[in-house]
């Protein structure tokens, strides 16, 4: 796997990552988040530092996290990905189940 640098910036704070080709476009939509996340934070709370911002954000958005990990445990919320698995697997069943009642 190739891995390449991209530069970032996050309040205003250049940074350098690695990431692989595959995983940029969601690095940098992370990178986003996390920028804006912590943005927020700065111009509508009265706490300063970077560290304490980066920390504040990282709760916040921790928070967020686990509220989407529970509404999808509790059938409130569905992952995308695990629809399609689901459906494709069916799709495949139900084809299945065709193709022997078409030859008999």
């Amino acid at each position: 796997m190739t891995t390449k640098q991209i530069e970032v910036s996050i309040l205003g704070q250049p940074y350098r990552l690695a990431c692989s080709p595959e995983t940029e476009a969601a690095l940098l939509e992370a990178v986003a988040r996390v920028d804006a996340e912590m943005s927020k934070i700065r111009s509508h709370s009265n706490v300063r530092g970077i560290d304490r911002i980066a920390v504040m954000a990282a709760l916040s958005l921790a928070s967020e996290l686990l509220k989407l990990q529970s509404s999808v445990r509790h059938g409130e919320a569905f992952p995308a990905e695990e629809i399609r698995r689901t459906m494709h697997q069916m799709n495949e069943q139900l084809g299945t189940v065709i193709q022997q009642y078409s030859v008999q």
